[in-house]
């Protein structure tokens, strides 16, 4: 059991996922881990703490004074755990733990843990993308909280779009990432990984893409992951699956993309944006199907944003950009001034004339060019190979930063 011996407190605050905290703790205490439920008030309007307390085999801790009127201790239940897992979290827990606030027992709890927290964050999609939601995750982000994006679905309140939490299932394989990560060369740190191509719509049915199937991106997913990474892969459509455990976005347009990549980037350590970003888009996409009458078509394209540029521009002194550079002519000076007029601090490139390499393979050869003007040539390998080897480069650019 993957969880065996671990010591995790389960925080619930007030809100309607709550009622998935019951199939969280069943699905901890299957993998072996030793669960202790802190609930706030609010949260036990959603679900019993006799639910939990069943569940987890250990009495429920919902307020400062026990039901015997003896005092519930925070400071010792802070030490006990290898872990705080806080889901739900409602926004209003969130500010709480950004601002340091002491109103209950899970606040008193997370201000005196010595232990790693990880926080699932649920609420309305308004609620979310609200300036002081994204100030309170950023905060706690920078103070080390491990924080599980929320993901795009229907709402408690009809609506679809963001803040839905994480299913129990996706928090179960981070919470196990989390502690089989801890002594890996990238635990701890966020990586945001692009891939796949995007699809820029002619007319509800056609689009202009390339022939990327994201193969490579997926095994730098697999190979940042092994290494100890929390990978959000922002990805157009892939012909492969998403490995368990990867925070998975998925996006069609170049549009889309960017502002992705925009959203989660000043939250990470670093960005390895291997997509096949379109390079033009159809200025007026039609609402309806084109019809076929014999007569030539012409599009009217326009050049689509810059994403690497556009991070490249946004990065700060710690982080760490590296692009992918596809080139059929003059490799190297081409590659070399993409990175120095992006703003990396390491470029990949292909080239269509290596046999083996390019789109759709399951080999790659591929050259590394660093900021100091170094190169690394690798020869044929397997994807998976070539994407190990870039990540053990990547590994020093991001230690040094940190």
């Amino acid at each position: 059991m993957r969880l065996s011996g671990k010591r995790i407190i389960l925080g619930i605050s007030g809100s309607i996922a709550a009622y998935k905290s019951a199939s969280i703790c069943r699905l901890l205490i299957s993998e072996g881990a030793e669960v202790q439920v802190v609930m706030t008030e609010s949260a036990i309007q959603f679900i019993t703490p006799l639910t939990l307390s069943v569940l987890s085999k250990n009495p429920v801790a919902t307020g400062m004074v026990r039901p015997d009127q003896t005092w519930e201790n925070h400071i010792e239940k802070g030490l006990w755990a290898d872990l705080i897992l806080v889901a739900p979290a409602s926004a209003q827990t969130l500010s709480a733990f950004a601002e340091g606030r002491c109103e209950n027992l899970l606040q008193a709890v997370f201000l005196s843990a010595r232990c790693p927290v990880m926080v699932a964050p649920a609420m309305d999609h308004d609620m979310y993308l609200h300036p002081s939601t994204s100030h309170n995750l950023a905060v706690l982000k920078s103070r080390g909280t491990l924080v599980l994006d929320t993901v795009t679905g229907e709402l408690a309140s009809g609506l679809y779009g963001e803040g839905r939490m994480q299913e129990p299932e996706t928090i179960l394989e981070r919470v196990c990432l989390h502690f089989s990560n801890r002594n890996l060369p990238l635990s701890g740190k966020t990586i945001l990984l692009s891939a796949g191509p995007t699809r820029e719509p002619i007319d509800p049915v056609r689009f202009i893409s390339n022939h990327s199937t994201g193969k490579m991106g997926i095994a730098l997913a697999q190979a940042l992951q092994e290494s100890g990474a929390h990978v959000i892969l922002v990805a157009g459509p892939l012909q492969r699956p998403v490995p368990k455990g990867i925070e998975h976005v998925p996006v069609e347009t170049a549009a889309q993309m960017l502002m992705e990549c925009l959203r989660y980037f000043p939250g990470c350590d670093g960005a390895i944006m291997s997509a096949a970003v379109a390079d033009y888009r159809p200025v007026n996409p039609h609402d309806q199907k084109l019809k076929k009458n014999g007569a030539e078509l012409n599009l009217n394209l326009e050049p689509t944003a810059d994403i690497l540029a556009t991070l490249g521009q946004q990065k700060s002194a710690n982080q760490v950009l590296v692009g992918f550079a596809l080139e059929t002519e003059n490799e190297l000076e081409h590659a070399q001034s993409k990175l120095e007029r992006k703003n990396l601090d390491l470029i990949v490139l292909n080239s269509l004339r290596d046999v083996g390499a390019g789109f759709g393979t399951d080999t790659n050869k591929v050259t590394l060019l660093f900021r100091d003007k170094k190169t690394v040539e690798f020869p044929l390998l397997s994807k998976d190979e070539t994407a190990r080897r870039i990540v053990d480069s990547f590994i020093p650019l991001i230690n040094a930063n940190a």
